[in-house]
């Protein structure tokens, strides 16, 4: 499904940096037990949205870039990056064709973007740019929309809303992933996952599905009337000031073809 509509994500980056969790620090750990993310490596996180990977790699002492499609997205990323204390270098340009030099990244890492590109030419461009010996992962951070959950009862109100939306369920990429990975001759090192349950406060979700792709290119009265739906929802099903979502963090690291 390539291509983000360009009045999508940006339009909504307040929320999508501020309420939006960014990746568990588990799976940071769980890639630099694979080799992504040793201090001293050049990383690219490739459709970094606000940096959730980039800024926590950076951290660990990575020299990151995190480029993404959408201006308004790096301008939320640097701000937050400044706030955490990190230096990360923004790079403004589609996956496909990044424009950054061959061969000039140790480990790069899609995380929660990899369904927008057009993979046979983003698969081409990672390839180009990996170093020998390099890796590189796919991962996502998804809520589980389980039966009886606050996600499930989200999802089934998103789906009412725009039925043209299909990123629901939950989500397995390996089946179209693996075998793109095996036609260009990358070797899958590892593949993990991990549920874990993340608390929002009760307005947080609600800001947080609001910058969702289920809902952020709504005409904004439906926008606004799904809101006022998914409050009455959330008051009657699962009242009180926080909610408990649960959510999957999944990866998949591979090497490029050896040189």
């Amino acid at each position: 499904m390539p291509g983000v509509p360009g009045d999508s994500f940006g339009a909504a980056a307040a929320d999508y940096a501020r309420h939006r969790k960014g990746f568990p620090p588990e799976t940071l750990d769980r890639l630099e037990a694979h080799g992504i993310g040793l201090s001293g490596q050049h990383i690219l996180d490739l459709g970094c949205g606000t940096g959730t990977i980039a800024r926590q790699m950076a951290a660990r002492g990575c020299t990151v870039v995190g480029l993404d499609v959408d201006s308004r997205m790096l301008v939320a990323a640097d701000d937050m990056a400044l706030a955490d204390g990190v230096e990360v270098d923004w790079v403004e340009a589609p996956a496909e064709a990044t424009g950054l030099p061959d061969g000039s990244f140790d480990s790069i890492v899609a995380g929660q973007s990899w369904h927008w590109f057009n993979q046979d030419e983003a698969i081409t461009e990672v390839g180009r740019l990996l170093a020998p010996n390099a890796r590189f992962a796919v991962c996502g951070f998804d809520w589980l929309p389980l039966p009886d959950t606050v996600p499930g009862a989200t999802e089934a109100l998103i789906e009412a809303y725009n039925p043209a939306w299909d990123l629901g369920g939950i989500r397995n990429y390996e089946p179209s992933l693996l075998p793109l990975l095996d036609r260009v001759d990358f070797k899958v090192v590892v593949t993990f996952r991990f549920d874990l349950d993340v608390v929002y406060a009760e307005p947080a979700w609600r800001r947080r599905i609001a910058a969702s792709a289920g809902i952020v290119n709504l005409p904004p009265e439906e926008a606004a009337a799904f809101d006022r739906d998914l409050a009455e929802m959330l008051a009657e099903r699962f009242p009180g000031p926080e909610v408990h979502t649960p959510h999957r963090v999944w990866a998949i690291v591979a090497t490029p073809p050896a040189a």
